[in-house]
């Protein structure tokens, strides 16, 4: 064998146990215990031994808000590697106008060779016509079988009408395709932004104006809507960083009716809440949606529990400081996102697991195996199953660690959890066999990770849905 690891805790979404676990060729080939010499010995001693996280949710070198988020690929996935995220899911996102197989073309030029760990992509629709309709077909048999569609950005090109979006949901049905959709209600959101346009109270209200144009009803109206479009249609639904309460309950009423649904949250909604917008950097922490009240973070912790909410993402957009400084006092002019993949494991460990939140088991279901499960690729990631590839986090709960941006591989000189106190940190992560991070730190090669094609969604949304995205109280 090349690789074993040695006396550590395995713990996958249904399972925890102490063996010994065996590498060779990039796959898992054995558990147990006595497997005999390797190459490499890791000794995981006092450890957890789990599947890599995969972060579904990403926006790397997006040009977004009149400039390009901070992190490139290369840094974003060295961030992936030092955080014990071992794949990530990246978007090509077509605008008005635009090829959508050109722009995923153009996508996978960017990514491939600037990867430390492997990568796929969903495609993202701001053209729903003839001609994109036509290449869906061949887009899933490519290996990309996920389209994200927005109910907002209107300006920027990239609003799906409902008509678009009814039509989107019956073709991507036919081929076990999913729609993602981004739910705000863009008519709902222009006029209270137009109803806020005052230069003094600008001023006065400065970031706090992104949460006055932002309550819950636009998410919650929005995800309404698609979620009678899929009810109607059949189609498979995913909703993407949902960030508030009636969101979840919406959610686990139409998962009860039988409607097709997926529901991802991120760490920012679960975590943090809008009196972040109070501070002097207030702006900073401008997303979309943006960050609501801890009332509605404890609601989505309940839905991860419950089981409702099944996947968590991370939504990194990540903006430096002097990106962020763009608004110049105008909160409609801030680029919007955060940075996220690096720490989401180490935040859902302290703040869900020892907490009691949800269980570890949980975490890795919602933060692993559900994403693999859903985006077509269980068991190859999201496993710890003999054949399939060694994407290994090990992980020590026992680690403590002061979050300071200066010690993260992000491209960021900020972080929305900076001097946060935290216990459990990655300590190793493999990607197919491979070390690719290490105490903190990204140490493989940025040519090492590859694009993954993924299968249809159909194979886990057209069965029993909470019986295959099981959840492990």
């Amino acid at each position: 064998m090349d690789t074993i690891i040695k006396g550590g805790t395995i713990v996958t979404a249904n399972d925890q146990f102490v063996a010994d676990l065996g590498i060779k060729d990039g796959k898992i080939v054995t558990i147990g215990t006595d497997l005999g010499s390797a190459s490499e010995i890791i000794d995981a001693s006092g450890k957890f031994v789990m599947p890599g996280m995969i972060d579904a949710h990403v926006h790397f070198q997006f040009p977004f808000g009149g400039t390009v988020s901070s992190d490139s690929f290369e840094t974003g996935t060295r961030s992936a590697a030092a955080g014990g995220v071992t794949t990530v899911v990246d978007f090509a996102i077509q605008k008005s106008g635009e090829n959508l197989k050109e722009v995923i073309a153009a996508r996978k030029a960017e990514a491939d060779g600037n990867v430390y760990v492997d990568y796929s992509l969903h495609g993202g629709i701001g053209n729903w016509n003839e001609m994109t309709r036509k290449q869906i077909k061949s887009i899933i048999e490519e290996g990309i079988s996920s389209f994200k569609m927005f109910m907002i950005y209107r300006e920027e090109g990239m609003l799906s009408t409902d008509p678009m979006l009814h039509e989107a949901l019956l073709e991507t049905k036919k081929y076990g395709g999913m729609i993602q959709i981004h739910a705000e209600s863009v008519d709902l959101l222009e006029k209270l932004i137009l109803e806020h346009q005052d230069e003094n109270e600008m001023k006065k209200e400065g970031a706090w104006l992104h949460v006055v144009t932002r309550p819950n009803v636009v998410e919650a109206e929005a995800i309404q809507r698609a979620l009678t479009w899929a009810e109607h249609t059949g189609g498979h639904l995913y909703i993407v960083h949902m960030s508030t309460g009636e969101g979840a309950d919406l959610v686990k009423a139409a998962q009860a009716r039988g409607v097709k649904v997926i529901a991802e949250t991120c760490p920012q909604y679960l975590l943090l809440n809008d009196e972040v917008f109070k501070g002097e950097n207030g702006h900073y922490y401008a997303t979309a949606p943006q960050i609501k009240k801890a009332k509605d973070g404890a609601r989505l912790w309940q839905g991860l529990k419950e089981g409702h909410v099944q996947v968590v993402g991370t939504d990194t957009c990540t903006f430096d400081t002097k990106q962020k400084a763009m608004w110049n006092g105008n909160y409609t002019k801030i680029p919007l996102g955060l940075p996220g993949t690096e720490l989401m494991l180490p935040l859902l460990y302290n703040d869900g697991v020892r907490t009691g939140k949800i269980s570890l088991n949980r975490l890795i279901e919602v933060a692993s195996t559900n994403p693999a499960k859903v985006f077509g690729m269980y068991p190859q990631k999201g496993s710890l199953t003999i054949g399939t590839d060694a994407d290994i986090v090990i992980f020590d709960p026992d680690k403590k660690v002061t979050i300071d941006y200066k010690n993260l591989e992000t491209n960021c000189d900020w972080s929305p959890y900076q001097d946060k106190h935290i216990v459990g940190y990655p300590h190793i992560t493999l990607v197919r066999g491979t070390i690719v991070g290490k105490e903190g730190k990204c140490v493989g090669s940025k040519s090492y990770g590859h694009f993954i094609k993924r299968g249809p969604s159909r194979d886990f949304l057209n069965t029993n849905l909470h019986k295959e995205l099981t959840v492990t109280q």
